[in-house]
């Protein structure tokens, strides 16, 4: 069994289709397909399931997916350890992040820091708050970035930056005339939010209770996986948002959302890692860029 072999096998189950995975990798159908062949032939077992022109994983598959990652990842943390001991950073480094920051506040920084460290070869993975955290704890990430509150045991968690969040409707709302507005107003519209885990709406969340409400007692109506979905939701209806001032700015400068006066706090980005792992020099190089702020 080799590394390679674990690779594709993982490409292969979560994609659940051959070709798919042979495009991601890079690499031939056919040298896909044999590559699970020789892994089922050396340990005599099926991995997979072929259905018609798909496949799924056989029971045997499920329980070796696990396994299989956590080989991978311990692999990987192998691979980087060697690149730490030539002196200088270099490697490979992994960073979740969530959507707010990994759009409008990271890529910056990551550029700055390739220009500093071309060596190191970076990858980014966007998410929510709790998935970016997740991904440190299990180990498939080494840093991320993320505007909601963590307060978990293993992580080391440090504050990098900040961000301010508006209320924001569409043209067609009552509120785009700019009137002032209290907490109570908020009882008096609908509204559209992220999705759980999204550290937007643990934000949010927690200014409505500060102002005296509780979260349950807003109509919402949707509930979205990104930024961009809530946007394009709040245009083209008469429900209101709260978002991240980054991501609406365009929107706003072109007429399309207007900020409602009720003013939103600031929240800030936090820098997480696992505080029992090795702080490899890319990491190390990656913390000083990002607390340059």
């Amino acid at each position: 069994m080799t590394l390679e072999q674990l690779r594709i096998f993982l490409e292969v189950a979560e994609r659940q289709h051959v070709t798919r995975a042979a495009e991601v990798l890079n690499l031939t159908q056919s040298s896909v397909s044999a590559a699970i062949a020789a892994l089922e032939a050396r340990h005599a077992v099926r991995l997979f399931n072929r259905v018609g022109r798909g496949i799924e994983l056989t029971e045997a598959g499920r329980l070796f997916l696990p396994e299989a990652r956590k080989l991978l990842d311990q692999a990987a943390v192998a691979a980087r350890l060697l690149a730490d001991l030539s002196g200088t950073a270099s490697g490979s480094l992994r960073i979740h992040a969530s959507q707010t920051v990994a759009s409008y506040w990271l890529p910056q920084r990551l550029m700055r820091y390739h220009a500093e460290y071309a060596q190191v070869d970076l990858g980014l993975t966007v998410g929510n708050t709790h998935s970016a955290a997740e991904a440190v704890l299990a180990g498939r990430a080494e840093l991320a970035v993320v505007e909601g509150d963590v307060d978990l045991d293993a992580l080391t968690v440090t504050r990098v930056g900040e961000d301010q969040l508006v209320l924001v409707v569409g043209g067609r709302h009552a509120w785009a005339d700019g009137r002032s507005l209290s907490a109570a107003d908020c009882l008096e519209t609908s509204w559209i939010q992220r999705e759980p885990g999204s550290g937007t709406r643990a934000a949010f969340e927690t200014e409505i209770r500060r102002l005296g409400l509780q979260p349950d007692e807003l109509q919402v109506v949707l509930e979205l996986p990104s930024n961009e979905a809530v946007i394009a939701a709040v245009e083209a209806g008469e429900s209101a948002a709260v978002l991240s001032s980054r991501a609406v700015e365009a929107h706003v400068a072109q007429g399309r959302l207007r900020i409602a006066a009720l003013p939103m706090p600031n929240r800030p980005f936090f820098l997480l890692r696992h505080s029992e792992r090795h702080v490899t020099r890319a990491m190390r190089a990656m913390i000083d860029v990002l607390g340059e702020g």
